[in-house]
């Protein structure tokens, strides 16, 4: 695999590793839909702004209907399950997306993926069972494990939807309005439920312009990068980075420590990862 490619596939997952430590310890961990929109809104209303590309009006449909599970749905439930779950947990719930995609593709789609990246993803996942069912250090919420589940079959769905229609819309304009509709399907609740706002710290203020950039900008220009070139159940493997990246900050950060059972089990999540990207035929469909 080329490195620029390895690089546009790799470096999304560990930035958004950072979110859960950024959630619990800088933002407004009881603002989770305000988080939402603030991630989403900015930079996509900043790419919109700078790019000024229109969609065709065939395109809006399509386009609506990927933002909402991929962006809106993904996100309001990724930060309500990181403001109530130890980030390492929370990271490795939302890990679940390759599995949910390798079977969302056949459901929906009928599409085969080669038997490689589905034991890729297959062990990675059971990386994934070990490190959850092995006796934690670390408290459960079960509404806020449902949520990261929830994070991870929206965020599967989306990618699923990228892949089958294929908008013809640049890269750079594609991201930028997913984000920005995605922001503004989750405004009106945002304001109807979370406001008045607190007054930000100058700590939230550069969390929220690190996420907006580095958490937000950056990763999901790489992703849609990487997107076009991969199978959506290898690509999704990749994700299982974001719960290792989410491992070590809690460990050096917060304390956060795993059991020597779960490390183990984070290792095979890597290994899971390293057996996805072995070179395979491109996947068909069932016909």
């Amino acid at each position: 695999m080329p490195v620029h490619l390895l690089l546009s596939a790799s470096l999304p997952p560990m930035l958004w590793g950072t979110t859960y430590w950024l959630t619990t310890e800088v933002l407004w961990t009881d603002r989770p839909l305000t988080t939402a929109v603030i991630r989403l809104l900015l930079p996509g209303l900043l790419l919109v702004a700078a790019l000024r590309y229109w969609p065709r009006p065939a395109q809006w449909k399509p386009l609506l209907l990927i933002s909402l599970p991929s962006m809106a749905l993904t996100h309001a439930c990724l930060f309500y399950a990181a403001s109530r779950l130890a980030g390492p947990l929370a990271a490795l719930l939302v890990s679940t997306q390759p599995l949910l995609v390798w079977g969302l593709a056949w459901l929906l789609f009928r599409q085969r993926t080669s038997r490689m990246i589905s034991c890729g993803a297959l062990l990675g996942f059971a990386g994934m069972v070990l490190v959850l069912v092995a006796p934690s250090r670390l408290q459960w919420d079960l509404p806020a494990a449902t949520a990261a589940l929830l994070a991870s079959a929206s965020m599967g769905t989306g990618t699923l939807l990228m892949k089958r229609w294929k908008l013809d819309i640049p890269a750079l304009p594609y991201v930028g309005w997913q984000l920005a509709l995605g922001g503004l399907m989750l405004l009106p609740l945002a304001v109807w439920l979370e406001l008045p706002l607190p007054i930000p710290s100058n700590a939230a203020l550069a969390g929220y312009g690190f996420l907006t950039l580095f958490g937000t900008l950056l990763p999901y220009l790489l992703w849609f990068r990487a997107l076009p070139q991969l199978d959506p159940v290898q690509l999704s493997v990749y994700l299982l980075l974001s719960p290792l990246t989410a491992i070590c900050l809690g460990h050096l950060l917060l304390a956060q420590t795993l059991t020597s059972l779960q490390l183990a089990g984070a290792l095979v999540v890597f290994a899971g990862i390293l057996l996805s990207q072995r070179p395979v035929a491109s996947p068909s469909p069932i016909r």
